[in-house]
């Protein structure tokens, strides 16, 4: 990956990480029809995502502090005996919450590699579909809405639970993330707000976990990479990602988020369509 490559990817993570319309899937695509396929690429989205990672820490900075008081907080309870299950904040609940929202990542780690496999290959069919697939949560999840919704104080841990299972199905490419769990939050009664936070912080210690165990192999020189392009790109991802984040807010409050099915279905059949093609007459990518 050149800097040009890293600042146009960069862009794309920055924008559809948090965008429903699945970075993974965008970057795919961009990957595919530019020739950048392979271990390497699937390196490069990783990274990127440490970018948008940082945009998320900034953005919701000081629920994020206040879960991190609280968790010493807590932590000096427990040591000294002090400790209340009944004497639960905001804060405090959404660490239990967010707990139970990864544990499905440890089931979904086993079949990582069909993940990477799926990104990393010369075919976009499962884009395509996937894409198909987020455009219709997004509108099932908007015809779903309940007036209200579930905060931060009253979430269950059903609906952490819920939005934890999606988040592990979300690493398909061209299945959103953001899209996804949001979606799910809303479909299972959780209110706006919470649903885009719960979403977009559940996706802090996933990221960290998936640099912490695919990093250090580029690290070691099995993956060769260009850091320059990577830390480019990642800085640009960082800076489109702030904004994209406030976009979203402002999109899941307004009732508009469902509007990026009308973007997402004509590409999921064009994509499934360049997809068949490829395979029944081509035999090869297209690339440009």
């Amino acid at each position: 990956m050149n800097l040009f490559d890293a600042i146009i990817q960069g862009i794309i993570q920055g924008l559809t990480e948090f965008l429903p319309v699945s970075s993974s899937g965008h970057l795919s695509l961009y990957q595919h029809f530019t020739g950048n396929n392979g271990e390497a690429a699937g390196i490069y989205s990783i990274l990127l995502h440490l970018g948008t990672l940082l945009a998320v820490m900034i953005a919701f900075w000081k629920e994020i502090f206040d879960m991190i008081k609280e968790f010493f907080s807590m932590a000096k309870e427990i040591i000294t005996g002090k400790f209340d299950k009944n004497n639960m904040t905001g804060a405090r609940r959404m660490i239990f919450l967010l707990i139970i929202s990864l544990i499905p990542l440890g089931f979904f780690y086993f079949i990582s590699d069909f993940y990477n496999s799926l990104a990393a290959d010369n075919d976009i069919i499962v884009e395509g579909l996937c894409f198909l697939l987020t455009a219709f949560l997004l509108v099932f999840s908007q015809k779903s809405i309940k007036a209200g919704g579930t905060t931060a104080e009253n979430m269950s841990w059903k609906q952490a639970l819920g939005m934890g299972i999606m988040q592990g199905i979300a690493p398909l490419p061209g299945l959103s993330r953001s899209g996804s769990t949001i979606s799910e939050g809303l479909l299972l009664g959780v209110s706006r707000d919470q649903a885009v936070a719960f979403s977009f912080i559940m996706g802090v210690p996933a990221v960290l976990a998936a640099n912490i165990l695919e990093v250090p192999a580029a690290i070691s020189g099995e993956v060769e990479i260009n850091w320059l392009a990577a830390i480019v790109g990642m800085f640009v991802a960082l800076v489109v990602g702030i904004g994209a984040i406030k976009t979203v807010k402002l999109l899941v409050k307004n009732d508009k988020f469902a509007k990026f099915a009308w973007y997402l279905v004509p590409l999921g059949i064009i994509v499934t369509a360049i997809g068949i093609m490829e395979h029944l007459f081509i035999g090869t990518a297209i690339t440009f």
